[in-house]
């Protein structure tokens, strides 16, 4: 909107479909609504009321600048215990959650002009978030028929003497993809090669269904330029909690730490307690959470591959999203979205709402029952066949 008193960075519309998917479910009665990533389950009932037993215990003020103390220690043995990764307490800030950890060290490592490349089809705030730290936005695309696998030689003609960071995301959001730990290498090597950061957004550690997650910092050589992003809001079901972290170099910390004294101060109190215990009792409330979530994916994934015109690649690796691929309709990806919000009363995002290489597809998040989705692609596969 063009206004006196709206800075002028913002007089272009810079709205998203993700944005914009709230009004849209609202369009019908009868809306079944697959467009966020927000499951339909509340958080585990043991980590609200320990949160709830801790706020009545006092916990309800400012936190350590860092984060919580005793949530930084958790962090520490979660990564010793899953991942025989050492990190240190000065190496964590806990954060208002992923979304906020993100800007953070974009912010904390970009200066005005740099180019960051990122791995697309990306999670929709992240270019954004570049530009929001002055940066420059560069999508690295990925594409179904590489597996969305990160294509190191097209990575290597994107990198220029401006590019200082690389932001990749695996399991991903909204492809469901996993980098392999042969792709995650030659990005390494290419980092190193090029002396450029990792930026690892590494929320859906939980969801990786074929192999046991592998944190981008814990290979050779790559701790000392990699920056973890975290959340609780995935792997917990604590969407709602707002709490995240960060881990990377002690100078990286400080320096954010700097920079979120001025946005939030500190992390919710009564959400980092509500982190401590998830952390503490993973192994008991993970693997239930994780293997309803891939039930889900495998189940919709079947449905998928049975739908005029749609297709995607089984069985699925990660996350909670599926992208199927519509280009056989002959529709656009905002079409098919549209055509399915009006026709089936299903919404889905398109994909070029994930960068112009999500074109073609579209994406479904698995986050509401198995009766919910049996509904949702029965609808979908009648007015399918339709066209």
């Amino acid at each position: 909107m063009e206004h006196k008193f709206i800075a002028k960075r913002y007089w272009q519309d810079k709205s998203t479909a993700m944005g914009k998917s709230d009004v849209m479910a609202k369009a019908f009665d009868d809306v079944i609504d697959l467009s966020l990533g927000d499951p339909d389950m509340i958080t585990p009932r043991p980590i609200i009321e320990k949160a709830f037993e801790d706020a009545l215990a006092g916990h309800t003020k400012y936190t350590d600048f860092r984060g919580d103390p005793e949530l930084r220690s958790e962090i520490i043995k979660y990564y010793k215990k899953k991942y025989g990764m050492e990190v240190a307490d000065e190496e964590i800030f806990v954060t208002a959650s992923g979304c906020l950890a993100m800007y953070l060290v974009l912010e904390a490592i970009i200066d005005d002009g740099d180019e960051v490349l990122i791995q697309a089809p990306y999670f929709t705030p992240y270019p954004q978030q570049v530009e929001l730290a002055r940066g420059i936005p560069v999508e690295l695309p990925t594409y179904e028929d590489e597996d969305f696998q990160v294509n190191i030689e097209r990575m290597e003609s994107l990198i220029t003497e401006k590019t200082k960071a690389i932001i990749i995301n695996s399991p991903n959001n909204p492809c469901g993809s996993c980098l392999t730990l042969e792709t995650m290498k030659q990005i390494a090597q290419i980092a190193e090669k090029y002396d450029l950061i990792v930026i690892s957004d590494e929320i859906y550690t939980g969801f990786s269904f074929e192999h046991v997650f592998v944190p981008f910092a814990s290979l050779e050589g790559m701790k000392e330029r990699t920056i973890t992003i975290n959340s609780f809001s995935k792997n917990f079901v604590m969407t709602g909690w707002r709490v995240g972290n960060i881990i990377a170099q002690d100078y990286i910390i400080e320096v954010v730490q700097q920079i979120n004294e001025n946005v939030v101060f500190t992390a919710p109190s009564i959400s980092q307690r509500a982190g401590i215990y998830a952390l503490a009792h993973c192994d008991e409330i993970q693997p239930p959470i994780t293997e309803e979530f891939k039930a889900r994916m495998t189940y919709a994934a079947g449905r998928i591959n049975k739908i005029k015109g749609m297709h995607i690649i089984e069985p699925p690796k990660g996350s909670f999203y599926l992208f199927p691929s519509i280009k056989q309709t002959g529709m656009t990806s905002e079409e098919t979205a549209e055509f399915l919000l009006k026709e089936a009363h299903v919404l889905v995002l398109p994909g070029n709402a994930f960068g112009s290489c999500g074109e073609g597809h579209i994406r479904i998040c698995c986050t509401v029952s198995r009766e919910k989705l049996k509904e949702a692609f029965d609808r979908i596969e009648n007015v399918m066949a339709q066209i």
